[in-house]
């Protein structure tokens, strides 16, 4: 194992302990993935980052080929069925489920590539592993933690000693608590769903159980059975938002622990903070719900488009387990670090790049600490605009590792009132006027540019001497 330590805060201990993984040669992690049947948002964009930066993080401590990242999509839900039916009305039902669930996977697809963030190295559908769902369900029945009720399948919450482990609840105060009609068919007000019969017309297949009538899978039950598929009884890290904890986590553990008779179903759980919109919750209700491609393609929020670069620095300068407050306020600091950021790996012309800073990889060995991490590319920032190349070097470096790359940084300025080009235009035009000390025109262009919200910052090369003119959004 490498010398570098992974320390990590685990929601089951809420204890921040060393990562020591089962096996080094088979580092396993697991997290749950979108249900495809809107456009994914800010929200859900969140842990989509959180735990792509901890991918990376693995990778570079235990190598590419030793850690295997699940990222599951749920494509079989009741979301998704009146979903189909509000926007395909004419069409038969299965049909039009297929068109919304593989329409909304490649936008989601499309609006995470924007944000850098790299393939898991599985993505299993839903429905693709319904005879792993029924197996795990007909092996929790054999072991009398789950029964048949009504063409139901339903966990038996009395049967497990210490349910409500992740979300210290005992099941007393949780059943206290229950506000809601209970089903006639559950023996204990907290029993949740493994399999439903279907309704006519709704995604149905082979019932377990010995149920005669068709039916579908419950939520919980999918990534409890995909993540023994491709991870194995009990792995290494579970990952999620913390809305999940309960009850959604807490069913997946409860049904795992019992379906293999294990003490654990995961070594480590991980939750990211919830996401507020400028200090208010995000909510249908209030009209305030961002999709990541409002910010990459229209000027929803802050009346301007965002950078995918832009986007993922605002959700790092946070630290993962606490709150983030999305404000239009934060997304322009972050554009504008952004676009320092590229000046100076475009003044330095940086081809090649060293290896990742000790201290760094040290803020994101420790838990995660993406803040420190940020505020470490700040200083390699302030002492590139001094004139060192090696910490151009190493801001390029250690930018690409968090996902924040140079590379393809003209297209995302398309707000500006002009283009991307049009300004590296002037700023040629502007430089071959102050060559020829013509500086009423140079200083015309730099004004015009100002009016628009661009400002020049002239800067002498630390080696050629030559001056180089960059800019950056005000």
């Amino acid at each position: 194992m490498a010398e570098q330590k992974i320390m990590l805060y685990n929601s089951l201990t809420r204890i921040k302990d060393q990562f020591v993984p089962i096996d080094q040669q088979n580092v396993r992690m697991y997290v749950c993935g979108p249900t495809v049947y809107d456009l994914a948002h800010i929200g859900n964009a969140r842990p989509v980052v959180v735990f792509d930066v901890l991918y990376r993080v693995l990778r570079h401590i235990f190598g590419i080929r030793s850690v295997t990242y699940v990222r599951n999509i749920t494509d079989v839900d009741d979301k998704i069925n009146q979903r189909a039916l509000e926007d395909y009305p004419n069409v038969p039902l299965n049909e039009a489920i297929n068109l919304i669930t593989t329409k909304t996977e490649a936008q989601f697809h499309q609006d995470i590539s924007a944000l850098e963030v790299l393939d898991p190295t599985f993505e299993p559908r839903a429905t693709g592993h319904i005879p792993e769902m029924r197996d795990f369900i007909n092996n929790l029945i054999s072991r009398g933690n789950a029964y048949v009720a009504e063409d139901h399948v339903l966990f038996d919450v009395s049967s497990m000693s210490d349910y409500g482990s992740l979300s210290y609840r005992t099941l007393n105060d949780m059943e206290a608590g229950v506000r809601i009609e209970v089903a006639p068919y559950k023996k204990k007000p907290m029993d949740f769903v493994l399999w439903k019969p279907s309704k006519k017309d709704e995604p149905s297949w082979v019932s377990p159980g010995n149920i005669k009538a068709k039916g579908r899978p419950g939520w919980h039950i999918e990534c409890s059975a995909m993540s023994e598929r491709y991870l194995g009884k009990v792995f290494d890290i579970h990952g999620g938002g913390i809305d999940l904890i309960f009850p959604h986590h807490e069913n997946e553990i409860a049904q795992s622990r019992c379906a293999h008779g294990t003490e654990l179903m995961a070594q480590v759980w991980m939750h990211n903070g919830f996401l507020k919109v400028e200090g208010e919750k995000m909510s249908k209700s209030l009209g305030n719900v961002i999709a990541i491609r409002d910010l990459l393609e229209t000027k929803k929020f802050g009346n301007r488009i965002w950078s995918g670069p832009a986007i993922r620095i605002a959700m790092l300068t946070t630290h993962y387990r606490q709150p983030i407050n999305w404000t239009v306020a934060a997304l322009i600091e972050a554009e504008k670090t952004y676009t320092r950021w590229v000046n100076i790996h475009t003044t330095h012309n940086i081809d090649a790049a060293p290896h990742l800073t000790d201290t760094i990889l040290s803020h994101l060995c420790n838990d995660l600490n993406t803040p420190g991490a940020i505020a470490e590319l700040h200083s390699l920032a302030n002492s590139a605009e001094k004139g060192s190349k090696t910490a151009a070097e190493e801001l390029s470096v250690n930018a690409r590792f968090l996902g924040i790359s140079f590379e393809d940084h003209h297209k995302v300025q398309s707000d500006l009132p002009i283009s991307a080009s049009r300004i590296d235009q002037l700023i040629a035009a502007r430089s071959a006027a102050r060559q020829e000390k013509n500086w009423a025109d140079a200083d015309r262009i730099r004004n015009e540019l100002n009016g628009m919200g661009i400002r020049l910052m002239d800067r002498k090369h630390p080696e050629t001497g030559k001056i180089i003119t960059t800019w950056q959004i005000k």
